[in-house]
């Protein structure tokens, strides 16, 4: 399973550019799956649904199912899973576009926008092997690619990735 994500400051566009690369990966063959980090508390429930009174009455995990898909709720006591954690709960896919998690070491794009006057994170980031950016910006030898252009993105990141098959993968 390859492993490539998405990093940046809350509004770059991490998530429009997710969203603009995953049918371009789809239509190269691949099985995607997404994970997103959330800094704050969500719910995917809505109050006075039966799934949500199911989790205000104490169960600890929460599946729903239908015909057409199924969730699983899992109300955490203890601290935070990490990325390996999390990656080793989805069903096998070819690639996994990860959103946030900065601080764990899978690799990285960045999406970087000037106009935001928030410090590249790439410095010292040896995790960051691109910069998607809207703006001539310089990167420390890293790539840069064209942020308003994702089928060249995705371009970009079939070649890397299948060159660098080891260093990408999820066990």
């Amino acid at each position: 399973m390859h492993i490539l994500g998405l990093t940046g400051w809350s509004g770059s566009g991490k998530t429009t550019l997710l969203t603009a690369l995953l049918p371009g990966f789809i239509a190269r063959g691949l099985s995607v799956s997404t994970i997103k980090h959330a800094h704050h508390g969500f719910d995917l429930d809505q109050p006075g649904k039966d799934s949500w009174r199911h989790r205000q009455a104490g169960a600890r995990e929460v599946m729903i199912s239908s015909g057409v898909r199924w969730a699983l709720m899992h109300e955490l006591e203890g601290p935070e899973p990490g990325l390996p954690e999390l990656l080793a709960r989805l069903a096998p896919v070819d690639l996994v576009l990860v959103e946030g998690f900065k601080a764990n070491p899978h690799l990285k794009i960045e999406v970087f926008r000037p106009e935001l006057a928030r410090p590249p994170i790439w410095p010292g980031r040896a995790d960051i092997i691109a910069v998607a950016a809207d703006a001539p910006v310089e990167a420390e030898g890293r790539p840069i690619l064209p942020l308003n252009a994702p089928a060249r993105i995705v371009d970009w990141a079939m070649t890397y990735l299948q060159s660098h098959a080891a260093l990408h993968t999820a066990p």
